[in-house]
């Protein structure tokens, strides 16, 4: 199994990154491994669909991105949208998406943005065929002391979603096996 955990926040003191690595904690406890990514340390360039995917920086992004088989995506809401980082992210990886199990950790300012990752799945879904985990985390800043998850309930979340994130990409995985 590949399992990946990317932090989509640009923001050092991300509360999504936090959500991240409370689910990486939970698969880890489940006794599997992740890739993690933070694209805090990553300083990718903006997609201009042309010869951004030349650059180093991008190959190996991809090549990350490509060998994982399920996707954790932890992202800032942002003005009701998931962050330009994230949807950078998705154009910068093009088909190294393709066909991955995706789920969605989010972190935001208020109530009313819960719909924001629904941009990213939709592209996901429809551009790249990923097949989207049907449960998502969506945390707010009451949720959170400091740089520390408080919320009990926010952490039965992650590791509900982590959870069923594991089983639909090894069910993924064992129905591929045997149809090829």
């Amino acid at each position: 199994m590949s399992y990946l955990i990317i932090s989509a926040s640009l923001n050092p003191k991300s509360r999504s990154c936090l959500l991240a690595r409370e689910a990486l904690l939970e698969l880890t406890k489940l006794g599997y491994s992740a890739d993690w990514i933070d694209l805090v340390d990553e300083d990718l360039p903006l997609c201009d669909g042309d010869s951004v995917f030349e650059d180093e920086r991008v190959i190996r992004m991809r090549e990350r991105i490509t060998k994982a088989e399920g996707i954790l995506l932890a992202v800032p809401v942002y003005n009701f949208y998931a962050s330009a980082a994230a949807k950078n992210l998705l154009e910068l990886g093009g088909n190294a998406w393709k066909e991955k199990v995706v789920g969605f950790l989010c972190a935001a300012g208020g109530k009313a943005s819960y719909m924001g990752p629904v941009s990213l799945a939709n592209s996901l879904m429809l551009d790249f065929r990923c097949w989207i985990v049907p449960r998502f985390v969506y945390a707010l800043g009451s949720d959170f002391d400091g740089e520390k998850l408080t919320d009990p309930k926010i952490r039965e979340r992650i590791f509900t979603l982590v959870s069923e994130w594991v089983r639909l990409v090894e069910a993924l995985r064992d129905s591929r096996s045997r149809t090829l």
